[in-house]
């Protein structure tokens, strides 16, 4: 067969995509088809748009599509397949509709205990009577399935009219969703930045949320291609930045946060949250060691004109619940449970007057440096 564009076609009428009624040619899910064939070389590239997020529907179209173009043109003729993901409006926002508040809990370095903050603060969100969810986007390390002791759990999936839904895991009243629960324990997770962005993408409108009053996105560390996805895939209302009193801490804190005022980015800090502020020995309570340093959270918080949520101090026991899958903050009467309770009422008064005075975060757009908006 003749190497060019209509026989490249040709061969792609073979091809369906899931989701789609015809072959993808006819479908529109062929954007462009590029042929070159000079001294160079030969060569075929495939522009694709699909409408899920899914990771194995464009792992199954591009498969596909290489078989077909494979059964006439050998490896000789080099093969690109380009696909990029475009989710029609009205059914990106339809799983977000129930959600009143997303608030993500980010950190500049990795090790300041973000994802047991996250953990607590939404299994308090609970007790106070919220209805409250935990998405998992940290693809490489995720934490909330041990965090809630359901590292073993999968879940199941239903079907919602014409549409697959996956059903979260449900602990301590909070609604979860992690990469966690698709891969066995201690298999690590080694995806490409588009591979990871795709799999938070099926998590969050794949996912059954129903009515929520708090959706807590618990990030990776830094300011990295997952947090601009996120923030493009999700109206934020707004971010709560975790730290240690240490310099080294404070120092990417300063970047987090900067991210977040960034006028491209523009989603409002609701405040800080300062952990492992002193440690406190069981057999002397009342004692404080400031080991990490002191009041660098506080000192922070007022240098950067935003609110100083609470600290968090060391203890074994915060240590031992996020390693047993039962968060701290439920042991009742403890001084754990009431600082993670005055830092929630904390956030939550935020949140409320972030709603108040400010209009409904939009979903950012990324320009390139040409100057082009990146959707």
């Amino acid at each position: 067969m003749k190497l060019n564009k209509e026989n490249v076609l040709s061969l792609l009428k073979s091809v369906g995509v899931q989701g789609k009624e015809g072959n993808i040619v006819d479908n529109g899910t062929i954007k462009e088809v590029k042929v070159k064939s000079d001294i160079f070389g030969k060569k075929i590239e495939i522009d694709n748009i699909i409408e899920s997020p899914a990771v194995h529907i464009r792992k199954k179209l591009e498969d596909d599509i290489t078989e077909a173009i494979r059964k006439e043109f050998d490896e000789s003729v080099e093969l690109k397949i380009n696909t990029k993901v475009v989710i029609p409006e009205s059914e990106k926002e339809k799983p977000l509709k129930k959600i009143k508040n997303i608030i993500a809990i980010a950190s500049g370095k990795g090790g300041v205990g973000k994802s047991t903050v996250t953990a607590n603060v939404a299994t308090t969100l609970a007790n106070m009577g919220f209805k409250v969810g935990v998405l998992d986007t940290d693809v490489y390390g995720p934490s909330i399935p041990i965090m809630f002791d359901t590292q073993m759990e999968r879940p199941r999936a239903i079907r919602k009219g014409d549409k697959t839904m996956i059903i979260p895991i449900e602990s301590y009243g909070v609604k979860n969703m992690s990469i966690g629960y698709f891969a066995q324990p201690g298999q690590a997770v080694i995806w490409r930045g588009s591979m990871a962005n795709s799999a938070i993408n099926q998590m969050v409108f794949d996912t059954d949320w129903g009515d929520l009053d708090f959706l807590l996105i618990d990030l990776p560390p830094g300011t990295g291609d997952i947090q601009l996805s996120v923030m493009q895939t999700l109206p934020v209302t707004g971010a709560v930045v975790v730290t240690t009193p240490q310099n080294v801490a404070i120092a990417d804190v300063k970047k987090s946060v900067d991210m977040f005022k960034n006028p491209t980015i523009n989603v409002p800090v609701l405040g800080i949250i300062e952990n492992m502020s002193y440690f406190t020995p069981e057999e002397c309570p009342e004692n404080k060691y400031y080991i990490f340093g002191k009041d660098g959270g506080k000192f922070l918080a007022k240098d950067l004109d935003v609110a100083f949520l609470g600290e968090i101090p060391l203890v074994q026991s915060i240590r031992e619940a996020g390693d047993s899958g039962r968060p701290a903050a439920l042991q009742e009467n403890s001084p754990i449970a009431d600082a993670y309770e005055k830092i929630t009422q904390n956030i939550v008064e935020e949140t409320i007057k972030r709603n108040k005075t400010l209009p409904p975060t939009e979903k950012i757009k990324i320009t390139n440096q040409a100057g082009c908006s990146v959707k």
